[in-house]
């Protein structure tokens, strides 16, 4: 006899997903589950199957329910729960594409994505809230829809799910590199050749805990980054990189790391005399590119240079002109 479900499965503004367990050998249903569903610990997992928000071959699921090849799993993420301490404030985005399943933001300088301790309001996220009414919920309270994120200061591309099936679709290109993200920065110096890698774990910083740095593999996270020169201002670079990995301030250790820091970045280049003011790090989110977590399409999109980035290349293009006269 089939197992009565609670009366709130299926009902309300939740989202029903169906799944498919696809291996020859059984795996414990909250494993699994837990295995595809990344934005959501085990633990979270193992709640919503013992609220009976999880059924398999229409059966109320256990977490230790074995899984077959072939098993239908139906997941039901209830509607999302308030967000009494995160507020909508209306911002300015500019919004460089949207539809009913993401949007993509050109993120202005000195924004944080999401709430942190000593900054809880006016990021991205107040922002998202008051423009995108159903986001409340989406991965958590304090990341609604959040894929990845730029620090503070870092302008440009980054895409915000708006539902939980194109969140996880969209962290799994960003985890398997389908989403290709590439940047611009000015740098510090001359680098050696034209273009390269650097391969070296990020980490906690042993001495200033509020800073990363390159640590040993046993302390740190993987961490890739290619880099290609653009063009040489004298004693400063333009440089493109792309990420394989997508760790906190990931360019901005791997640059200082190789003696090359981001110009006007407080952190990683402290104490170096520039030639424009500059209240942040010129590290700019230049292109995205992803498949559309529903349609498959291939999207590619740019974001524009800031004014500040804008301005200090042409700084430094008029004053390399000028020593060449």
């Amino acid at each position: 006899m089939t197992e009565e479900l609670p009366q709130s499965f299926g009902e309300g503004k939740g989202e029903l997903l169906t799944l498919f367990y696809p291996k020859p050998l059984p795996m414990r249903l909250d494993r699994w589950l837990a295995s595809q569903r990344s934005e959501q610990s085990r633990s979270r997992i193992q709640k919503f199957i013992n609220n009976g928000f999880v059924r398999v071959n229409g059966v109320q699921g256990q977490a230790k329910t074995p899984l077959r090849e072939g098993d239908e799993i139906q997941l039901w993420l209830p509607p999302p729960e308030p967000l009494p301490y995160l507020k909508p404030q209306r911002m300015k985005l500019d919004v460089l594409f949207e539809d009913e399943h993401l949007i993509v933001i050109n993120k202005s300088a000195g924004i944080a994505v999401h709430p942190a301790p000593g900054n809880k309001d006016g990021t991205l996220v107040n922002g998202l809230l008051h423009h995108c009414p159903d986001l409340p919920g989406i991965s958590g309270k304090l990341r609604p829809g959040i894929v990845h994120r730029l620090d503070k200061d870092t302008t440009g591309c980054i895409v915000i799910a708006k539902s939980q099936t194109a969140l996880v679709k969209l962290q799994l290109q960003i985890q398997k590199r389908v989403a290709s993200r590439n940047y611009l920065a000015v740098v510090h110096g001359l680098p050696d050749g034209t273009a390269g890698t650097i391969i070296g774990a990020i980490g906690r910083h042993p001495v200033d805990r509020k800073k990363y740095a390159v640590v040993n593999n046993e302390t740190g996270r993987h961490a890739c980054t290619h880099w290609q020169l653009i063009e040489r201002l004298d004693d400063y670079s333009l440089v493109r990189f792309k990420l394989d990995t997508g760790r906190t301030h990931q360019i901005r250790v791997h640059c200082a790391h190789i003696g090359h820091p981001i110009v006007g970045d407080p952190t990683y280049s402290r104490c170096r005399k520039l030639p424009i003011n500059l209240s942040g790090q010129l590290l700019h989110a230049v292109k995205l590119g992803l498949d559309h977590p529903i349609t498959n399409d291939r999207m590619e999109f740019e974001a524009p240079l800031p004014e500040a980035f804008d301005n200090t290349l042409n700084v430094l293009r008029r004053r390399r002109k000028g020593s060449s006269d």
